[in-house]
């Protein structure tokens, strides 16, 4: 995690990643005004689309911030890191490829994706 992202934040606010509600529009509108914007892995179906997910936030983010001038608040995705999770790794590796600002894990240790 670059810590400098979060340097720039006036209130130290996070978007839960809510299952199922929150997607890409909900993350970016957060970040856009201020707001970590957060949402499980998950709520995509595939590792594919998920990615497909990280990719537009970036684009949309980074267009944002060259149209405005402003920084946009950094995103984050929410592992499940449970033994049940078959993706988990495959999704890791997404966001490691992406440089996703931050990680968060639940439902199990997250020195397992360590």
């Amino acid at each position: 995690m670059n810590k400098d992202y979060f340097k720039s934040l006036e209130l130290p606010v996070i978007a839960a990643p809510m299952f199922l509600i929150s997607g890409p529009e909900l993350v970016i509108e957060c970040c856009k005004n201020g707001i970590v914007g957060t949402f499980p892995a998950l709520n995509h179906r595939t590792t594919e689309g998920f990615e497909q997910w990280v990719i537009q936030i970036k684009d949309s983010l980074a267009a944002f911030e060259a149209e405005t001038g402003e920084k946009a608040a950094p995103f984050g995705v929410n592992l499940i890191v449970h033994a049940t999770n078959m993706r988990v790794q495959a999704d890791l590796e997404i966001c490691v490829k992406h440089q996703v600002p931050l990680i968060i894990t639940s439902l199990g240790s997250g020195s397992s994706v360590g």
